[in-house]
C-alpha cells in the first residue's frame, strides 16, 4: 500500500455554522476511523486547511467526496504527495480552531496573522499544521 499525502483548501459555504462544522467533524473522524485515514483541520469562519494522510485510494476517495460536498466552495490541492510515514497518525481527524495561538503560528508561516491559506504555499502549509500539532493533545 502507497501511503499519501494532501492537504487542500476550501472556503466555508454562506450555510456553514458551528452546528454543522461540528456535524463535519463527528462524520470526519467516523469516516477516517473505517478507513485508515488520519489527518489534521485548521480552521475558522471562513476557511478550512485539512491534511488527509492514508492509502492513495482512500484519501483520492475521501477528497471527491469533498468536492461535491456543497458546503466547500474553491476546493484546491496545496500538497499532495507519496510518504513513508504519517505525520499526523495520533488522529482520525484533529481540529484546531481560530485563536489567539493560531494567529501567531499563521504569522510564522504567513504574511499576516489573519488565517488564509489561500494565501500560502503547500510547504507553508504542512509545516504550519506540524506546528499546530505540537499544540494539540492526541485523541
Amino acid at each position: 500500500m502507497v501511503l499519501t499525502r494532501l492537504i487542500y483548501i476550501s472556503t466555508l459555504s454562506p450555510t456553514c455554522d458551528t452546528h454543522t462544522l461540528d456535524d463535519i467533524l463527528a462524520i470526519s473522524r467516523k469516516h477516517n476511523q473505517q478507513n485508515h485515514l488520519t489527518g489534521l483541520l485548521s480552521h475558522n469562519n471562513k476557511y478550512f486547511l485539512q491534511c488527509l494522510e492514508g492509502s492513495r485510494e482512500a484519501v483520492n476517495s475521501t477528497y471527491n467526496r469533498i468536492l461535491d460536498d456543497e458546503r466547500h466552495d474553491n476546493v484546491q490541492i496545496l500538497y499532495f504527495q507519496e510518504i513513508h510515514t504519517r505525520a499526523f497518525g495520533d488522529w482520525s481527524m484533529g481540529d484546531i480552531p481560530e485563536s489567539y495561538l493560531t494567529a501567531l503560528i499563521n504569522l510564522q508561516f504567513s504574511s499576516t496573522p489573519d488565517f488564509n491559506p489561500y494565501e500560502m504555499s503547500g510547504e507553508s502549509a504542512f509545516q504550519m499544521l506540524l506546528e499546530l500539532k505540537q499544540r494539540l493533545p492526541s485523541e
